[in-house]
């Protein structure tokens, strides 16, 4: 290997971006799952009340009074078990991070296949309903989402062989 193939090697800012947002969900995941984990033995649906007198919003509004009925549903175990999953979803942005950081190999191929899963997922939100027009989520962000998951999916896959170190046995 020579000076040139190292240079090529070092130089990936695509890869970096990709590396930071990877990061960034692992940090906003681990986020939500402490704050879960901490409103989880709380007065949920007294919390939401108060969390919207706060922001001075009209709790009789439709989307609010729907979400209201929603934190209702919720019990502590329901809480504790989506704070689990959210922290569990959380390690995987996090070894994908770190092992792109490395360039390993099999966090590539991770973080091709975590990108790839949630694709048509993302796709079929963004495919109009007529049942149901007024479901959360702005279209807007599934969208970016979208297409940072195909750009991540795209250039990881084509880029791998200059990317990852190769480990032969």
């Amino acid at each position: 290997m020579g000076t040139d193939t190292e240079q090529i090697k070092k130089r990936a800012p695509t890869l970096y971006a990709i590396i930071a947002i990877k990061l960034l969900k692992a940090l906003l995941f681990v986020t939500l799952a402490i704050v879960a984990y901490t409103l989880s033995d709380n007065d949920l649906p007294q919390e939401y009340r108060d969390f919207l007198h706060h922001l001075r919003v009209n709790p009789e509004r439709r989307f609010w009074a729907d979400l209201a009925r929603q934190v209702g549903t919720l019990t502590e175990a329901k809480v504790l078990w989506a704070a689990a999953g959210t922290l569990v979803y959380s390690m995987f942005s996090l070894v994908e991070g770190i092992g792109l950081m490395f360039r390993v190999s099999w966090a590539g191929w991770l973080a091709i296949g975590e990108s790839a899963f949630f694709i048509p997922i993302e796709v079929y939100e963004l495919v109009p309903r007529v049942q149901s027009p007024d479901r959360p989520g702005h279209p807007l962000v599934v969208f970016i989402i979208l297409a940072l998951n195909i750009i991540i999916v795209w250039y990881l896959f084509q880029n791998r062989n200059r990317l990852f170190r190769h480990h032969h046995h």
